[in-house]
């Protein structure tokens, strides 16, 4: 069964919606570890509801991997940055950020030039 899962707790670059315009950087980069690491691979996720797209609001695991939490910590996902759901704990994601931004791992190579998935999608609608 497919069930579609927005990864709560992260927020990872932004892809290309198809307008010629190219994704966020390390964009593809996420899509590619992310797939790595799931892709034909039965997972089990716990829900915390779901979203505006009828998607389940989970964490996603694999042989007892948090998925979510290994893309912050590969550098290709930020903490999220809004208010998470009741009920879920996102501590381990802003320090697993904060040591992948010390090692500029992913993403953060980027330096000065890093701009968050959030802001990012204020100028590129």
């Amino acid at each position: 069964m497919i069930v579609p899962i927005r990864l709560i707790g992260i927020d990872a670059p932004e892809s290309s919606k198809g307008d010629g315009e190219p994704g966020q950087p390390y964009s593809r980069a996420a899509k590619k570890h992310l797939a790595h690491l799931v892709l034909q691979k039965p997972v089990e996720w716990v829900s915390y509801g779901t979203d505006d797209y009828r998607r389940v609001l989970g964490v996603v695991h694999l042989d007892g991997v948090n998925v979510n939490l290994e893309m912050v910590r590969a550098g290709l996902a930020e903490a999220y940055r809004g208010r998470p759901q009741p009920g879920f704990d996102d501590s381990p994601y802003r320090q697993a950020e904060r040591a992948a931004r010390q090692a500029r791992r992913g993403m953060w190579a980027q330096g000065p030039r890093y701009v968050s998935p959030y802001e990012w999608r204020k100028t590129h609608p």
